[in-house]
């Protein structure tokens, strides 16, 4: 996956945040000291970024709650297990999270983003074959790691908004099986034996492909045209960011020991004052039930029309009275 520094440049500091959101990039002031809870050891899977790196480095502590992190160096490998309610907290993507809520499992978000970008760059072609266009992906073959991924997910919402693309005409081949085992793929996805999606696109047997990172040759091209551009007026259009993961925990902890919950949005907000990202890159992971209600309801939406969950769930459902007021 993408350093943070990395997604940055497709639009980075130059691609501008409105008013509403630029005002919710500052971390919260500290804190009065923690309230007493029972000691706890939670088995936690989270990404080494520079808002989280403190809690791997051992930087933030806690007189009742452990972190164990699992030594996973890419997250997203680790999501179906966060499915099977294997970790205590743990980063999860959006899209995953709201299918396995969607299929019973009793996981409540904390409302912390750990990675959110726009999507635009991500999905690309080979522009040795000819030039293409985001109509030209109606019957197309596209590779990509996983269907329900959320990076794909994005895409597809996306180009049906804004470039009139009917997504049930695209072909997907997939490689990884869904996080969430009982959700079936739709008819218009084919699993294929792991490829690297750059060799399925040059050799021709798919026409473009969802990629992260972007390959480097300079034959790729992205299939919308001019993406920081496209970025802006999303952005602009919207009020928001697209998140990719946010943080949960199991639904128990919060009944078991709420004061312990509190106290690892505590030691997230101390990990996130101790990175001292610049506030182009710290907008990206907003803190706060209400400085990203707006950003889950706009995934929410996409997700939904995208027929990726079966109902539109409302943003307060996915907390509960514990979670939904954390600041």
């Amino acid at each position: 996956m993408s350093t943070r520094r990395e997604l940055l440049k497709f639009g980075g500091a130059a691609l501008a945040l409105s008013p509403a959101i630029a005002s919710l990039i500052g971390a919260s002031p500290a804190g009065a000291a923690p309230q007493a809870c029972g000691a706890h050891k939670f088995w936690t899977m989270i990404g080494d970024y520079p808002h989280t790196h403190a809690l791997h480095a051992h930087q933030v502590s806690s007189p009742c709650v452990t972190l164990d992190i699992a030594p996973e160096p890419v997250v997203f490998a680790a999501f179906a297990r966060s499915v099977a309610m294997e970790f205590d907290v743990s980063e999860l993507s959006l899209v995953t999270f709201l299918q396995a809520r969607s299929f019973g499992r009793k996981l409540t978000l904390l409302p912390a983003v750990n990675l959110a970008r726009f999507q635009h760059p991500y999905i690309v072609y080979n522009s040795a074959k000819g030039t293409m266009t985001p109509k030209d992906l109606e019957g197309a073959r596209i590779g990509v790691r996983l269907f329900t991924a959320t990076t794909p997910s994005w895409i597809r919402g996306i180009l049906a908004d804004d470039y009139g693309v009917d997504v049930k005409k695209m072909k997907w081949f997939a490689y990884q099986k869904p996080n969430v085992p009982e959700w079936r793929d739709p008819e218009n996805v084919s699993m294929i034996p792991q490829r690297d999606l750059a060799e399925l696109l040059f050799s021709g047997e798919v026409d473009a492909i969802v990629s992260d990172p972007v390959p480097t040759d300079p034959r790729i091209k992205p299939v919308i045209p001019d993406p920081p551009a496209a970025m802006k007026t999303w952005q602009t259009k919207h009020g928001a960011i697209q998140i990719n993961h946010m943080v949960v925990v199991k639904d128990e902890l919060t009944k078991s020991d709420p004061q312990a919950i509190r106290e690892v949005w505590r030691m997230l907000k101390e990990a996130k004052r101790a990175g001292n990202e610049p506030p182009a890159e710290a907008a990206f992971h907003p803190f706060g039930l209400e400085a990203n209600r707006h950003n889950i309801e706009i995934a929410i939406d996409y997700v939904y029309r995208t027929g990726m969950i079966p109902r539109r769930f409302s943003v307060d459902e996915l907390f509960n009275d514990v979670t939904a007021n954390l600041a």
